[in-house]
Protein backbone atom coordinates (compact mmCIF):
# COMPACT_ATOMS: atom_id res chain seq x y z
CA UNK A 1 0.00 0.00 0.00
CA UNK A 2 0.91 3.28 -0.45
CA UNK A 3 2.11 5.47 2.32
CA UNK A 4 1.75 8.66 0.31
CA UNK A 5 -0.78 10.11 -2.72
CA UNK A 6 -0.31 13.49 -3.86
CA UNK A 7 -3.75 14.77 -5.53
CA UNK A 8 -3.32 16.77 -8.78
CA UNK A 9 -6.52 18.69 -8.37
CA UNK A 10 -9.03 20.95 -6.26
CA UNK A 11 -11.89 21.79 -4.53
CA UNK A 12 -14.75 19.19 -3.51
CA UNK A 13 -12.95 16.05 -5.77
CA UNK A 14 -9.54 16.67 -3.84
CA UNK A 15 -11.33 16.57 -0.30
CA UNK A 16 -12.85 13.33 -1.20
CA UNK A 17 -9.94 12.02 -2.45
CA UNK A 18 -8.14 12.93 0.84
CA UNK A 19 -10.65 11.37 3.41
CA UNK A 20 -10.27 8.16 1.31
CA UNK A 21 -6.49 8.59 1.27
CA UNK A 22 -7.08 9.22 5.62
CA UNK A 23 -9.54 6.60 5.97
CA UNK A 24 -6.86 4.13 4.20
CA UNK A 25 -3.92 5.35 6.40
CA UNK A 26 -2.35 7.08 3.59
CA UNK A 27 -0.68 10.49 4.09
CA UNK A 28 -2.73 13.03 1.66
CA UNK A 29 -0.88 15.72 -0.63
CA UNK A 30 -2.55 18.47 -1.70
CA UNK A 31 -1.33 20.75 -4.44
CA UNK A 32 -3.04 24.49 -4.95
CA UNK A 33 -2.66 28.02 -6.96
CA UNK A 34 -2.41 31.04 -5.45
CA UNK A 35 -6.58 31.59 -5.83
CA UNK A 36 -6.71 28.42 -3.08
CA UNK A 37 -4.61 29.03 -1.03
CA UNK A 38 -7.03 28.85 1.46
CA UNK A 39 -9.38 26.97 0.08
CA UNK A 40 -10.65 23.46 1.88
CA UNK A 41 -8.59 20.81 0.45
CA UNK A 42 -5.83 22.90 1.52
CA UNK A 43 -7.03 22.57 5.36
CA UNK A 44 -7.83 19.29 5.60
CA UNK A 45 -4.39 17.53 3.64
CA UNK A 46 -1.71 16.24 5.67
CA UNK A 47 0.86 18.81 3.80
CA UNK A 48 -0.30 21.34 0.89
CA UNK A 49 2.49 22.79 -1.75
CA UNK A 50 1.71 25.67 -3.82
CA UNK A 51 2.64 25.01 -7.74
CA UNK A 52 2.15 28.37 -9.36
CA UNK A 53 -0.67 31.61 -9.87
CA UNK A 54 -4.42 31.33 -10.26
CA UNK A 55 -4.50 30.50 -14.10
CA UNK A 56 -5.09 26.94 -14.55
CA UNK A 57 -2.70 26.69 -17.17
CA UNK A 58 0.37 28.05 -14.66
CA UNK A 59 -0.87 25.81 -11.62
CA UNK A 60 -3.55 22.64 -12.13
CA UNK A 61 -2.71 22.13 -15.50
CA UNK A 62 0.98 22.39 -14.89
CA UNK A 63 2.31 19.05 -15.18
CA UNK A 64 6.35 19.84 -14.53
CA UNK A 65 5.12 21.83 -11.43
CA UNK A 66 2.86 19.01 -10.23
CA UNK A 67 5.65 16.15 -10.60
CA UNK A 68 7.65 18.66 -9.11
CA UNK A 69 5.83 18.46 -5.75
CA UNK A 70 5.19 14.86 -6.03
CA UNK A 71 9.27 14.37 -5.96
CA UNK A 72 10.01 16.93 -3.31
CA UNK A 73 7.66 15.67 -1.41
CA UNK A 74 8.14 11.87 -1.79
CA UNK A 75 4.39 10.81 -3.10
CA UNK A 76 4.31 7.28 -4.06
CA UNK A 77 1.35 7.89 -6.19
CA UNK A 78 -0.81 10.54 -7.54
CA UNK A 79 -4.23 10.71 -8.24
CA UNK A 80 -5.63 13.16 -10.88
CA UNK A 81 -9.09 13.67 -9.66
CA UNK A 82 -11.98 14.58 -12.40
CA UNK A 83 -11.21 17.10 -15.09
CA UNK A 84 -8.02 19.14 -15.70
CA UNK A 85 -5.52 16.46 -16.17
CA UNK A 86 -7.41 13.18 -15.51
CA UNK A 87 -7.50 12.65 -19.03
CA UNK A 88 -4.23 13.41 -20.21
CA UNK A 89 -2.36 10.59 -21.33
CA UNK A 90 0.96 12.79 -21.61
CA UNK A 91 0.33 13.53 -17.76
CA UNK A 92 -0.20 10.07 -17.02
CA UNK A 93 3.05 8.55 -18.79
CA UNK A 94 5.05 11.48 -17.37
CA UNK A 95 4.07 10.49 -13.99
CA UNK A 96 5.10 6.72 -14.79
CA UNK A 97 8.37 7.95 -16.06
CA UNK A 98 9.29 9.34 -12.40
CA UNK A 99 8.62 6.16 -10.98
CA UNK A 100 5.49 7.40 -9.31
CA UNK A 101 2.00 5.58 -9.58
CA UNK A 102 -0.32 6.78 -11.13
CA UNK A 103 -3.94 5.99 -9.80
CA UNK A 104 -5.97 5.75 -13.43
CA UNK A 105 -6.29 3.53 -16.20
CA UNK A 106 -2.69 3.12 -18.31
CA UNK A 107 -1.60 5.77 -20.14
CA UNK A 108 -2.11 4.03 -24.15
CA UNK A 109 -5.89 3.52 -22.73
CA UNK A 110 -6.55 7.42 -21.47
CA UNK A 111 -5.12 7.54 -25.28
CA UNK A 112 -6.92 5.26 -26.96
CA UNK A 113 -10.34 6.50 -25.45
CA UNK A 114 -9.53 9.98 -25.28
CA UNK A 115 -9.68 9.91 -28.59
CA UNK A 116 -13.34 9.34 -29.35
CA UNK A 117 -13.05 7.82 -32.71
CA UNK A 118 -10.79 5.81 -31.83
CA UNK A 119 -12.99 4.88 -28.89
CA UNK A 120 -15.70 4.32 -31.19
CA UNK A 121 -13.73 1.75 -32.71
CA UNK A 122 -12.82 0.03 -29.75
CA UNK A 123 -16.66 -0.03 -29.11
CA UNK A 124 -17.33 -1.68 -32.64
CA UNK A 125 -14.60 -4.62 -31.63
CA UNK A 126 -16.06 -5.07 -28.55
CA UNK A 127 -19.62 -5.31 -30.43
CA UNK A 128 -21.19 -2.31 -28.78
CA UNK A 129 -23.73 -0.23 -30.84
CA UNK A 130 -22.21 2.95 -31.63
CA UNK A 131 -24.32 6.05 -34.01
CA UNK A 132 -23.16 6.31 -38.08
CA UNK A 133 -20.44 8.32 -37.78
CA UNK A 134 -17.19 9.77 -39.90
CA UNK A 135 -13.88 9.33 -39.05
CA UNK A 136 -11.63 12.26 -38.38
CA UNK A 137 -12.34 15.32 -40.73
CA UNK A 138 -10.27 17.25 -42.34
CA UNK A 139 -12.00 20.18 -44.51
CA UNK A 140 -15.80 21.37 -45.01
CA UNK A 141 -15.80 19.74 -47.76
CA UNK A 142 -15.54 15.89 -46.82
CA UNK A 143 -17.71 16.66 -43.79
CA UNK A 144 -20.67 17.90 -46.52
CA UNK A 145 -20.18 14.41 -48.15
CA UNK A 146 -20.16 12.72 -44.91
CA UNK A 147 -22.71 14.77 -43.74
CA UNK A 148 -25.08 13.18 -47.18
CA UNK A 149 -24.39 10.23 -46.16
CA UNK A 150 -25.60 10.24 -42.01
CA UNK A 151 -28.37 12.25 -42.80
CA UNK A 152 -29.44 15.44 -41.07
CA UNK A 153 -29.54 16.75 -38.12
CA UNK A 154 -26.47 15.51 -36.69
CA UNK A 155 -23.51 16.51 -34.27
CA UNK A 156 -20.28 18.29 -35.34
CA UNK A 157 -18.18 16.55 -32.41
CA UNK A 158 -14.52 17.35 -31.51
CA UNK A 159 -12.36 14.25 -31.44
CA UNK A 160 -11.23 14.78 -28.06
CA UNK A 161 -12.03 16.70 -24.57
CA UNK A 162 -15.81 16.84 -23.14
CA UNK A 163 -18.60 19.24 -21.00
CA UNK A 164 -19.77 20.05 -24.29
CA UNK A 165 -16.85 22.07 -26.04
CA UNK A 166 -16.40 21.49 -29.59
CA UNK A 167 -19.99 20.44 -30.17
CA UNK A 168 -22.78 22.16 -32.78
CA UNK A 169 -25.98 20.47 -33.69
CA UNK A 170 -26.69 20.83 -37.35
CA UNK A 171 -30.37 20.46 -38.98
CA UNK A 172 -29.64 21.46 -42.38
CA UNK A 173 -27.16 20.71 -44.83
CA UNK A 174 -26.26 24.76 -45.31
CA UNK A 175 -25.55 25.22 -41.55
CA UNK A 176 -22.61 22.35 -41.50
CA UNK A 177 -19.62 24.65 -42.88
CA UNK A 178 -20.28 27.52 -39.59
CA UNK A 179 -21.09 24.75 -37.29
CA UNK A 180 -17.38 22.96 -38.21
CA UNK A 181 -15.63 26.52 -38.86
CA UNK A 182 -16.86 27.13 -35.25
CA UNK A 183 -16.82 23.77 -33.56
CA UNK A 184 -13.10 23.73 -34.76
CA UNK A 185 -12.09 26.64 -33.26
CA UNK A 186 -13.96 26.22 -29.77
CA UNK A 187 -11.91 22.92 -29.48
CA UNK A 188 -8.69 24.11 -30.46
CA UNK A 189 -9.08 26.51 -27.83
CA UNK A 190 -10.31 24.52 -25.21
CA UNK A 191 -8.58 21.34 -25.95
CA UNK A 192 -5.39 22.24 -27.87
CA UNK A 193 -6.62 19.43 -31.23
CA UNK A 194 -8.97 20.99 -33.85
CA UNK A 195 -10.41 17.54 -35.03
CA UNK A 196 -14.18 16.88 -35.63
CA UNK A 197 -15.85 14.24 -37.08
CA UNK A 198 -19.42 13.76 -37.36
CA UNK A 199 -22.28 11.70 -36.00
CA UNK A 200 -26.19 10.73 -36.29
CA UNK A 201 -27.96 13.08 -33.71
CA UNK A 202 -30.38 11.35 -32.02
CA UNK A 203 -33.44 14.31 -30.79
CA UNK A 204 -34.25 13.53 -27.56
CA UNK A 205 -32.43 10.37 -26.08
CA UNK A 206 -31.60 9.69 -21.89
CA UNK A 207 -27.52 9.56 -20.87
CA UNK A 208 -27.48 6.35 -19.21
CA UNK A 209 -23.61 5.18 -18.07
CA UNK A 210 -22.41 1.92 -16.44
CA UNK A 211 -19.75 2.09 -13.79
CA UNK A 212 -17.05 -0.62 -14.12
CA UNK A 213 -14.53 -1.13 -11.61
CA UNK A 214 -11.76 -3.77 -13.07
CA UNK A 215 -7.96 -4.76 -11.84
CA UNK A 216 -4.79 -5.75 -13.28
CA UNK A 217 -5.43 -9.58 -12.47
CA UNK A 218 -8.48 -9.79 -15.13
CA UNK A 219 -11.25 -9.27 -13.33
CA UNK A 220 -13.94 -6.78 -14.63
CA UNK A 221 -17.07 -6.11 -12.41
CA UNK A 222 -20.05 -3.39 -13.11
CA UNK A 223 -21.44 -1.66 -10.57
CA UNK A 224 -25.19 -0.86 -11.93
CA UNK A 225 -26.04 2.17 -13.79
CA UNK A 226 -27.21 5.83 -13.47
CA UNK A 227 -29.43 8.13 -15.46
CA UNK A 228 -27.69 11.52 -16.10
CA UNK A 229 -30.06 12.89 -18.50
CA UNK A 230 -30.64 16.41 -16.35
CA UNK A 231 -28.00 18.62 -18.45
CA UNK A 232 -27.39 22.06 -19.70
CA UNK A 233 -24.84 22.73 -22.66
CA UNK A 234 -24.08 18.96 -22.30
CA UNK A 235 -23.24 19.09 -18.53
CA UNK A 236 -25.08 17.13 -16.12
CA UNK A 237 -26.73 19.30 -13.06
CA UNK A 238 -28.92 16.09 -11.43
CA UNK A 239 -27.60 12.34 -11.41
CA UNK A 240 -29.24 9.33 -9.75
CA UNK A 241 -28.91 5.55 -9.87
CA UNK A 242 -30.24 3.33 -10.88
CA UNK A 243 -31.68 4.63 -14.00
CA UNK A 244 -35.36 4.78 -13.58
CA UNK A 245 -37.63 3.53 -15.90
CA UNK A 246 -35.22 1.27 -17.98
CA UNK A 247 -36.52 -2.42 -18.74
CA UNK A 248 -34.37 -4.91 -17.38
CA UNK A 249 -33.26 -6.52 -20.42
CA UNK A 250 -32.18 -3.05 -22.09
CA UNK A 251 -30.40 -2.35 -18.48
CA UNK A 252 -28.57 -6.03 -18.76
CA UNK A 253 -27.28 -5.27 -21.98
CA UNK A 254 -26.20 -2.09 -21.35
CA UNK A 255 -24.10 -3.07 -18.64
CA UNK A 256 -22.85 -6.43 -20.70
CA UNK A 257 -21.94 -4.11 -23.32
CA UNK A 258 -19.50 -1.97 -20.76
CA UNK A 259 -18.23 -4.86 -19.36
CA UNK A 260 -17.35 -6.58 -22.75
CA UNK A 261 -15.78 -2.84 -23.93
CA UNK A 262 -13.73 -2.85 -20.45
CA UNK A 263 -11.63 -6.29 -21.36
CA UNK A 264 -11.18 -4.76 -25.22
CA UNK A 265 -8.96 -2.43 -23.67
CA UNK A 266 -7.51 -4.46 -20.73
CA UNK A 267 -9.08 -1.25 -18.68
CA UNK A 268 -7.69 -0.91 -14.77
CA UNK A 269 -9.12 1.14 -12.02
CA UNK A 270 -12.54 2.65 -12.11
CA UNK A 271 -13.92 3.90 -15.12
CA UNK A 272 -17.83 4.82 -17.14
CA UNK A 273 -19.22 3.93 -20.19
CA UNK A 274 -21.81 6.49 -21.43
CA UNK A 275 -24.47 5.58 -24.13
CA UNK A 276 -27.32 7.52 -25.04
CA UNK A 277 -30.58 5.62 -25.13
CA UNK A 278 -33.76 5.90 -27.40
CA UNK A 279 -37.09 5.21 -25.43
CA UNK A 280 -38.27 5.64 -28.75
CA UNK A 281 -36.92 2.09 -29.83
CA UNK A 282 -35.53 0.78 -26.48
CA UNK A 283 -31.79 0.82 -28.19
CA UNK A 284 -28.60 2.29 -26.76
CA UNK A 285 -25.46 3.54 -28.93
CA UNK A 286 -22.16 4.09 -27.30
CA UNK A 287 -21.10 7.99 -26.45
CA UNK A 288 -17.91 7.81 -24.42
CA UNK A 289 -15.97 6.41 -21.86
CA UNK A 290 -14.46 8.42 -18.80
CA UNK A 291 -11.19 7.15 -17.80
CA UNK A 292 -11.44 8.64 -14.24
CA UNK A 293 -13.86 8.52 -11.36
CA UNK A 294 -17.15 10.70 -12.37
CA UNK A 295 -18.70 13.64 -10.28
CA UNK A 296 -21.57 11.40 -9.96
CA UNK A 297 -19.40 8.77 -8.54
CA UNK A 298 -21.16 9.25 -5.01
CA UNK A 299 -25.03 7.78 -6.10
CA UNK A 300 -22.79 4.57 -7.10
CA UNK A 301 -21.13 4.20 -3.56
CA UNK A 302 -24.66 5.11 -2.26
CA UNK A 303 -26.54 1.88 -4.15
CA UNK A 304 -23.47 -0.22 -3.88
CA UNK A 305 -21.61 0.01 -0.72
CA UNK A 306 -18.25 0.16 -2.33
CA UNK A 307 -16.24 2.85 -2.15
CA UNK A 308 -14.79 3.69 -5.24
CA UNK A 309 -11.82 5.99 -4.52
CA UNK A 310 -10.69 3.34 -1.98
CA UNK A 311 -10.83 1.14 -4.49
CA UNK A 312 -8.86 2.85 -7.25
CA UNK A 313 -6.22 3.03 -4.75
CA UNK A 314 -6.00 -0.39 -4.02
CA UNK A 315 -5.98 -1.34 -7.71
CA UNK A 316 -3.38 0.97 -8.46
CA UNK A 317 -0.88 -0.13 -5.64
CA UNK A 318 -1.76 -4.06 -7.40
CA UNK A 319 -4.04 -5.35 -4.97
CA UNK A 320 -7.20 -7.57 -6.47
CA UNK A 321 -10.59 -6.83 -6.43
CA UNK A 322 -12.41 -8.45 -3.28
CA UNK A 323 -15.79 -8.52 -5.09
CA UNK A 324 -17.18 -10.14 -7.56
CA UNK A 325 -19.92 -9.19 -9.92
CA UNK A 326 -22.14 -12.10 -7.85
CA UNK A 327 -21.17 -9.46 -5.06
CA UNK A 328 -22.27 -6.45 -6.31
CA UNK A 329 -25.99 -6.29 -5.13
CA UNK A 330 -27.13 -2.43 -5.82
CA UNK A 331 -29.43 -1.49 -3.34
CA UNK A 332 -32.61 1.51 -3.13
CA UNK A 333 -32.23 4.39 -4.79
CA UNK A 334 -29.73 7.59 -4.46
CA UNK A 335 -29.77 11.17 -6.42
CA UNK A 336 -27.53 13.82 -6.39
CA UNK A 337 -27.44 17.37 -7.03
CA UNK A 338 -24.85 19.65 -8.24
CA UNK A 339 -24.22 22.61 -6.65
CA UNK A 340 -22.40 25.17 -9.39
CA UNK A 341 -21.88 28.89 -8.87
CA UNK A 342 -24.28 29.81 -12.29
CA UNK A 343 -27.24 31.89 -11.99
CA UNK A 344 -30.05 29.98 -13.61
CA UNK A 345 -32.15 32.75 -14.04
CA UNK A 346 -29.83 34.33 -16.28
CA UNK A 347 -29.04 31.96 -18.28
CA UNK A 348 -26.99 29.85 -16.48
CA UNK A 349 -24.53 32.78 -16.04
CA UNK A 350 -20.94 31.80 -13.92
CA UNK A 351 -21.21 33.81 -11.04
CA UNK A 352 -17.87 33.71 -9.16
CA UNK A 353 -17.53 35.52 -5.39
CA UNK A 354 -17.54 34.70 -1.68
CA UNK A 355 -19.88 32.52 0.11
CA UNK A 356 -20.49 34.46 3.05
CA UNK A 357 -22.81 32.14 4.73
CA UNK A 358 -23.52 28.56 4.67
CA UNK A 359 -25.90 26.25 5.90
CA UNK A 360 -25.79 22.57 4.71
CA UNK A 361 -29.03 20.44 5.74
CA UNK A 362 -28.47 17.18 7.97
CA UNK A 363 -30.54 14.16 8.21
CA UNK A 364 -30.04 10.07 8.31
CA UNK A 365 -30.09 9.94 4.50
CA UNK A 366 -28.10 12.93 3.33
CA UNK A 367 -24.43 13.02 1.82
CA UNK A 368 -22.61 16.29 1.55
CA UNK A 369 -19.73 16.48 -0.77
CA UNK A 370 -18.46 19.97 -0.56
CA UNK A 371 -15.01 21.86 -1.47
CA UNK A 372 -15.74 25.16 0.75
CA UNK A 373 -16.81 26.39 4.14
CA UNK A 374 -18.20 29.79 4.93
CA UNK A 375 -15.79 32.26 3.92
CA UNK A 376 -14.00 30.56 0.67
CA UNK A 377 -14.21 32.07 -2.28
CA UNK A 378 -15.66 30.30 -5.52
CA UNK A 379 -12.57 31.57 -7.94
CA UNK A 380 -13.08 32.22 -11.88
CA UNK A 381 -10.59 30.45 -13.05
CA UNK A 382 -11.52 27.36 -12.49
CA UNK A 383 -15.01 25.07 -12.83
CA UNK A 384 -18.45 25.90 -11.27
CA UNK A 385 -19.09 23.10 -9.41
CA UNK A 386 -18.65 23.83 -5.58
CA UNK A 387 -20.60 21.29 -3.70
CA UNK A 388 -22.99 17.89 -4.53
CA UNK A 389 -25.91 17.01 -2.19
CA UNK A 390 -27.13 13.78 -2.24
CA UNK A 391 -29.60 11.62 -0.77
CA UNK A 392 -30.38 7.61 -0.42
CA UNK A 393 -34.03 5.78 -0.19
CA UNK A 394 -35.42 2.57 -0.25
CA UNK A 395 -37.22 3.89 -3.84
CA UNK A 396 -37.01 6.77 -6.10
CA UNK A 397 -39.92 8.79 -4.86
CA UNK A 398 -38.44 8.28 -1.18
CA UNK A 399 -34.87 9.41 -2.16
CA UNK A 400 -36.31 12.73 -4.56
CA UNK A 401 -38.30 13.61 -1.16
CA UNK A 402 -35.05 13.52 0.74
CA UNK A 403 -33.32 15.11 -1.58
CA UNK A 404 -35.49 17.71 -1.89
CA UNK A 405 -36.04 18.76 1.93
CA UNK A 406 -32.37 18.97 2.04
CA UNK A 407 -32.25 21.63 -0.95
CA UNK A 408 -34.92 23.60 1.09
CA UNK A 409 -32.80 23.50 4.22
CA UNK A 410 -29.46 24.50 1.94
CA UNK A 411 -28.58 27.93 2.32
CA UNK A 412 -25.67 29.57 0.66
CA UNK A 413 -25.59 33.05 0.35
CA UNK A 414 -23.26 35.58 -1.24
CA UNK A 415 -23.12 33.60 -4.94
CA UNK A 416 -26.05 32.69 -6.61
CA UNK A 417 -26.02 28.90 -7.40
CA UNK A 418 -28.58 26.09 -8.72
CA UNK A 419 -30.21 24.40 -4.90
CA UNK A 420 -33.23 26.75 -5.47
CA UNK A 421 -33.46 25.49 -9.12
CA UNK A 422 -32.84 22.05 -9.05
CA UNK A 423 -35.56 21.90 -6.31
CA UNK A 424 -37.71 22.85 -8.90
CA UNK A 425 -36.87 20.26 -11.33
CA UNK A 426 -37.47 16.95 -8.69
CA UNK A 427 -40.90 18.67 -8.64
CA UNK A 428 -41.46 18.36 -12.55
CA UNK A 429 -44.04 16.00 -14.17
CA UNK A 430 -41.51 14.37 -16.58
CA UNK A 431 -39.02 13.90 -14.17
CA UNK A 432 -41.21 12.57 -11.70
CA UNK A 433 -42.60 10.20 -14.38
CA UNK A 434 -38.78 9.76 -15.56
CA UNK A 435 -39.96 11.06 -19.04
CA UNK A 436 -37.31 13.88 -19.27
CA UNK A 437 -33.69 13.71 -21.44
CA UNK A 438 -31.08 15.27 -22.44
CA UNK A 439 -32.67 18.47 -23.87
CA UNK A 440 -35.34 18.97 -21.00
CA UNK A 441 -33.74 21.54 -19.46
CA UNK A 442 -33.35 23.94 -22.53
CA UNK A 443 -36.59 22.71 -24.24
CA UNK A 444 -39.05 23.00 -21.24
CA UNK A 445 -37.56 23.08 -18.03
CA UNK A 446 -36.10 26.58 -18.65
CA UNK A 447 -35.88 28.88 -15.12
CA UNK A 448 -38.96 31.35 -14.62
CA UNK A 449 -37.79 34.72 -13.58
CA UNK A 450 -41.08 34.91 -11.73
CA UNK A 451 -40.51 32.12 -9.67
CA UNK A 452 -37.03 32.95 -9.01
CA UNK A 453 -36.95 32.93 -4.88
CA UNK A 454 -35.51 36.06 -2.66
CA UNK A 455 -31.52 36.55 -3.08
CA UNK A 456 -30.28 34.15 -0.16
CA UNK A 457 -28.82 37.02 1.54
CA UNK A 458 -32.37 38.43 1.78
CA UNK A 459 -33.42 35.40 3.35
CA UNK A 460 -31.08 34.63 5.84
CA UNK A 461 -29.11 38.27 6.88
CA UNK A 462 -31.30 40.42 9.03
CA UNK A 463 -32.02 43.49 7.63
CA UNK A 464 -30.77 46.92 9.94
CA UNK A 465 -33.61 49.11 10.27
CA UNK A 466 -33.34 52.48 11.58
CA UNK A 467 -34.92 50.94 14.94
CA UNK A 468 -35.52 47.42 16.27
CA UNK A 469 -38.11 45.35 14.10
CA UNK A 470 -38.85 41.63 14.69
CA UNK A 471 -38.50 39.14 11.74
CA UNK A 472 -39.33 35.81 11.39
CA UNK A 473 -39.10 33.72 8.20
CA UNK A 474 -41.52 31.67 6.59
CA UNK A 475 -41.25 28.56 3.95
CA UNK A 476 -43.64 28.95 1.32
CA UNK A 477 -44.13 25.95 -0.91
CA UNK A 478 -45.56 26.40 -4.21
CA UNK A 479 -45.70 25.04 -7.94
CA UNK A 480 -42.36 26.58 -9.06
CA UNK A 481 -40.60 25.02 -5.19
CA UNK A 482 -39.95 26.54 -2.28
CA UNK A 483 -39.78 30.25 -1.19
CA UNK A 484 -38.57 31.67 1.73
CA UNK A 485 -39.63 34.96 2.91
CA UNK A 486 -38.91 37.19 5.79
CA UNK A 487 -41.78 38.99 7.51
CA UNK A 488 -41.58 41.94 9.41
CA UNK A 489 -43.23 43.34 12.62
CA UNK A 490 -45.60 46.63 12.04
CA UNK A 491 -43.67 50.07 12.28
CA UNK A 492 -43.02 53.52 10.77
CA UNK A 493 -39.96 51.92 8.96
CA UNK A 494 -39.29 51.86 5.04
CA UNK A 495 -40.32 48.58 3.22
CA UNK A 496 -37.34 46.05 2.15
CA UNK A 497 -37.62 45.65 -1.52
CA UNK A 498 -35.53 42.70 -2.64
CA UNK A 499 -32.99 43.43 -5.57
CA UNK A 500 -34.82 42.26 -9.28
CA UNK A 501 -34.25 39.40 -10.61
CA UNK A 502 -31.48 38.71 -13.22
CA UNK A 503 -32.67 38.47 -17.09
CA UNK A 504 -32.79 35.98 -18.61
CA UNK A 505 -30.07 34.81 -21.26
CA UNK A 506 -31.16 32.84 -24.60
CA UNK A 507 -32.77 30.08 -24.70
CA UNK A 508 -29.54 27.02 -25.15
CA UNK A 509 -27.44 29.47 -25.95
CA UNK A 510 -24.33 30.91 -24.13
CA UNK A 511 -24.98 34.16 -22.19
CA UNK A 512 -24.45 37.64 -23.88
CA UNK A 513 -23.90 40.70 -22.06
CA UNK A 514 -24.90 44.05 -23.84
CA UNK A 515 -23.19 47.10 -23.62
CA UNK A 516 -25.01 49.52 -21.49
CA UNK A 517 -26.98 52.12 -23.00
CA UNK A 518 -24.14 54.87 -21.96
CA UNK A 519 -21.73 52.99 -24.38
CA UNK A 520 -19.71 51.23 -21.69
CA UNK A 521 -19.80 47.87 -22.01
CA UNK A 522 -18.64 46.19 -18.46
CA UNK A 523 -17.41 42.80 -17.37
CA UNK A 524 -20.82 40.80 -15.14
CA UNK A 525 -18.12 38.48 -13.02
CA UNK A 526 -14.51 38.31 -12.94
CA UNK A 527 -13.27 36.21 -15.43
CA UNK A 528 -10.60 36.14 -17.85
CA UNK A 529 -10.27 37.27 -21.84
CA UNK A 530 -10.38 34.99 -24.21
CA UNK A 531 -11.52 37.28 -27.31
CA UNK A 532 -11.30 40.88 -28.45
CA UNK A 533 -12.83 41.59 -31.56
CA UNK A 534 -13.06 45.17 -32.20
CA UNK A 535 -10.19 47.67 -32.41
CA UNK A 536 -10.48 51.28 -31.85
CA UNK A 537 -12.27 53.37 -34.58
CA UNK A 538 -14.20 50.20 -35.93
CA UNK A 539 -18.35 50.55 -36.51
CA UNK A 540 -20.38 48.01 -34.84
CA UNK A 541 -23.90 46.89 -35.23
CA UNK A 542 -26.32 46.30 -32.48
CA UNK A 543 -25.57 42.71 -30.77
CA UNK A 544 -22.16 42.22 -32.49
CA UNK A 545 -19.73 40.94 -30.40
CA UNK A 546 -17.31 43.20 -29.03
CA UNK A 547 -15.47 40.82 -26.32
CA UNK A 548 -15.75 37.15 -25.35
CA UNK A 549 -15.01 36.21 -21.76
CA UNK A 550 -14.10 33.32 -20.24
CA UNK A 551 -15.11 32.04 -16.60
CA UNK A 552 -15.53 29.15 -14.99
CA UNK A 553 -15.12 27.14 -18.23
CA UNK A 554 -17.62 28.85 -19.97
CA UNK A 555 -17.50 32.37 -22.87
CA UNK A 556 -19.57 35.11 -21.92
CA UNK A 557 -19.98 37.26 -25.38
CA UNK A 558 -20.20 40.67 -24.64
CA UNK A 559 -22.17 42.66 -27.36
CA UNK A 560 -23.01 46.35 -27.99
CA UNK A 561 -26.09 47.38 -27.73
CA UNK A 562 -26.49 49.88 -30.19
CA UNK A 563 -24.98 51.16 -33.69
CA UNK A 564 -21.72 53.22 -33.15
CA UNK A 565 -18.22 54.02 -33.42
CA UNK A 566 -15.24 51.80 -30.67
CA UNK A 567 -14.04 54.86 -28.68
CA UNK A 568 -11.45 52.91 -26.67
CA UNK A 569 -10.59 49.12 -25.76
CA UNK A 570 -9.42 48.62 -22.70
CA UNK A 571 -8.54 44.97 -22.05
CA UNK A 572 -6.55 42.92 -24.43
CA UNK A 573 -7.00 38.98 -24.52
CA UNK A 574 -5.42 36.54 -21.71
CA UNK A 575 -5.92 39.80 -18.91
CA UNK A 576 -8.06 39.02 -15.73
CA UNK A 577 -11.02 41.29 -14.95
CA UNK A 578 -13.21 42.29 -11.87
CA UNK A 579 -16.74 42.41 -12.29
CA UNK A 580 -17.67 45.48 -13.28
CA UNK A 581 -14.59 46.49 -15.28
CA UNK A 582 -15.30 48.82 -18.18
CA UNK A 583 -13.83 46.31 -21.07
CA UNK A 584 -14.70 48.60 -24.31
CA UNK A 585 -16.54 52.17 -24.99
CA UNK A 586 -18.67 53.24 -27.24
CA UNK A 587 -19.79 56.16 -29.25
CA UNK A 588 -23.06 56.70 -30.81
Amino acid sequence: MFKSVLIANRGEIAVRVLRACRALGIRGIAVYSDADAAGLHVRLADKAVCIGPAPARESYLNARAILAAARKHHAEAVHPGYGLLAENAAFAQAVVDHGVAFIGPAPETIAEMGDKVAARAAAERAEVPVLPGTQALHDAEQATDAGADIGYPLLVKSSFGGGGRGMRVVRQPNELADAVRDAGKEAAAAFGRAELFLERYLPRPRHVEVQLLADAHGTVVHLGDRDCSVQRRHQKLVEEAPAPGLPEELRSRLTQAAVRLARETRYVGVGTIEFLVDPATAEFYFLEMNTRLQVEHGVTELTSGIDLVQEQILVASGEPLDVDQDAVRPRGHAIQARLVAEDPYAGFRPAPGTVHDLHLPTGPWLRLDFGIDAGDRVPAEYDSLFGKLLAWGPNRDTARRRLATALDELRVSGIPHTGDYLRTILERPDFLAARHDTGSVERDWQPDPAAQPLPTDVRTKPVRAPDPVSTREVSLHTDHGPVHVLVYGCGDHDPVTPPAPSPVGPRGTPYTESAESTGESRAPMDASVAKVLVTEGAQVAARDVLVVLEAMKMEIEITASHPGTVRQVLVSSGESVSAGAVLVTLDG
